[in-house]
């Protein structure tokens, strides 16, 4: 993504890898955008780049969702005293 490549240019040398760093920098980002230009940065996007962004937010969001309902944790102990 073209947007990506000119974020790393701009703040390649201040950034240390480090996964806060790179919250820090997109989340001031999309911040200061609002929808019409959300859909530009989108609407310059391969199918490839969409599906992807798209795949990610449904799978972050569903695990989100798995954790706050506590789907797959038994919430009582087997009764052998198992937890699985």
């Amino acid at each position: 993504m073209k947007f990506i490549d000119q974020l790393y240019e701009l703040y390649k040398n201040q950034l240390t890898g480090d996964e806060e760093d790179v919250l820090l920098v997109v989340s001031g980002i999309l911040s200061e955008l609002n929808r019409d230009e959300l859909l530009a940065l989108m609407n310059d996007m391969t199918y490839e780049e969409i599906y992807q962004m798209i795949g990610s937010y449904m799978v972050e969001k569903l695990r989100v969702k798995l954790i706050e309902n506590g789907a797959g944790v038994p919430s009582e102990p087997l009764p052998d005293g198992r937890i699985h």
